[in-house]
């Protein structure tokens, strides 16, 4: 059966060339797009850490050097923030990620590798090191902190009232030099809000200020200085003046920036390896097209009566045209993805964009996933076309399916983010998450939407999806196939 629905496709010369179409948009429509890639300080000379990802390492330190073992402590009794709009100047706000602790780093260079212990805006003591790193702590608003440091491992504590420690955790920094700078630090990331629910950054860069107390270090005592790691930002969107005072014991810290990993939502550089299959939308608009017509050309020159004749088992036919139309749409896929993919990056890098590193694993699955999403939803095309038994009505409910949401909450993002997100969890669409390679940290405020590639769903998550909606098409297209009439 499948022969013969096979020798039907190959003869029908328009629909061979469509998928060829198809082929070549997938391969070569990411290469154009990705020749447009901008060359921007973020995407072109990103910062790294320890680990080779990007990062951002910008913040306020107050501390000395420090050589060997030893513990450094501190109390943070207050910290607030305040934030620069266009429409209400400067005003009072809660910044989630602000950071007030202390920190043993490598060196005043950014990326190099550190730990550190912190109070946060709303997100209590919180333990980081090396910038992807994270541990809760208690959900303390004011707290002592403690780190003690052995060799190339150090240990975190908490307190509430600076008798009763609670650890937080150990971490080991393999290679962590023998003398580092140790002290107190405060940092504050932008503002991120979204405008009307729409995924879009509001507001500047932030200012948070802490105040210190009980600080003691069991290094050789030396004088504390005042260092602005990473500088003060300059241009447009500079950040507020950052610097210290001192009242005896008493230190006021006021800092702006982050120290965390880099994001590629609207505040990072926003390139992705998706940006090389952007022929993978082209393409599925053409098979959809093809998987609907393969069945319901039938069904209008009459032609499905001869096919049924020939093969009482409804199912088996309805089985043998989805093999076959899925089959092509999975070789089209994956040969116009196995070329733009490599290749896309390549040339992306050619022209300055940075990328952050994409595992090869990553890229298999990406690729084989694109091809297996592209044949899924020419399968959900052939199950419409047999419920529906005609081509425009069962094209416009495919694309009602998979190509509106993708509309709506990818490429042209024009829906609030909480919806567009439930469209990716939800429709056929959301199997477009097999496409994701960025990751969304926790202790980074971003706006982590479907048109920057990060999808509410994982990768197979969102592949599970379309494949229940194929499965239940299938099911009804067979049910009602054995009902009714040809």
């Amino acid at each position: 059966m499948i022969a013969a629905e096979w020798l039907k496709f190959r003869t029908v010369r328009g629909w061979v060339v469509a998928v060829v179409i198809a082929l070549a948009a997938v391969a070569f429509l990411g290469l154009t797009d990705s020749q447009h890639g901008s060359c921007d300080v973020s995407a072109c000379t990103p910062l790294l850490g320890p680990g080779g990802e990007p990062v951002t390492d910008n913040f306020y330190l107050v501390g000395s050097a420090a050589t060997g073992n030893g513990a450094v402590t501190a109390r943070v009794s207050a910290l607030t923030s305040g934030v620069r709009t266009p429409r209400t100047g400067n005003q009072r706000v809660t910044v989630p990620w602000a950071k007030a602790g202390i920190i043993l780093k490598a060196s005043l260079g950014q990326g190099s590798a550190y730990v550190a212990i912190m109070v946060t805006g709303t997100h209590g003591v919180r333990m980081q090191d090396d910038f992807t790193a994270d541990i809760a702590g208690p959900p303390l608003k004011a707290a002592w902190m403690r780190l003690v440091r052995s060799g190339s491992t150090v240990t975190g504590y908490a307190s509430a009232d600076g008798t009763a420690w609670t650890k937080v955790g150990t971490v080991t920094l393999p290679g962590f030099p023998a003398t580092v700078r140790a002290g107190m630090f405060v940092t504050s990331p932008q503002y991120t809000q979204t405008s009307l629910g729409v995924a879009a950054v509001s507001g500047e860069a932030s200012q948070s200020a802490a105040a210190f107390d009980d600080v003691s270090m069991s290094w050789p005592a030396t004088s504390l200085t005042g260092t602005d790691v990473g500088g003060p930002s300059t241009g447009p969107a500079a950040g507020p003046v950052a610097g210290f005072t001192r009242d005896g014991g008493h230190y006021t810290i006021a800092g702006s920036g982050d120290i965390a990993p880099a994001t590629d939502g609207p505040s990072g550089s926003g390139v992705t390896l998706a940006q090389t299959l952007v022929g993978t939308f082209l393409a599925l608009i053409i098979l959809v097209v093809i998987g609907a017509m393969f069945v319901t050309a039938e069904y209008r020159r009459g032609l499905i009566r001869v096919t049924f004749a020939a093969c009482p088992n409804h199912g088996r036919v309805l089985a043998a045209k989805a093999c076959v139309t899925g089959g092509t749409a999975f070789a089209a896929g994956l040969a116009g993805a196995a070329v733009a993919v490599p290749l896309g990056l390549r040339v992306l890098r050619d022209n300055g964009v940075y990328l952050a590193p994409v595992p090869m694993l990553t890229q298999i699955r990406v690729i084989v996933g694109t091809a297996a999403v592209l044949a899924l939803c020419t399968v959900l095309a052939v199950a419409i076309g047999l419920i529906a038994r005609r081509g425009i009505a069962a094209v416009t409910a495919v694309i009602a399916l998979v190509v509106l949401p993708y509309l709506l909450a990818v490429t042209t993002p024009v829906i609030p983010l909480d919806v567009a997100n439930w469209l990716m969890r939800l429709t056929p669409a959301a199997a477009f998450a097999v496409q994701q390679t960025v990751i969304q940290y926790s202790q980074v405020d971003e706006v982590y939407a479907p048109a920057y590639g990060y999808w509410p769903l994982p990768a197979w998550g969102g592949f599970a999806v379309l494949l229940a909606w194929t499965a239940v098409a299938l099911v009804l297209a067979t049910i009602l196939l054995n009902r009714r009439d040809a």
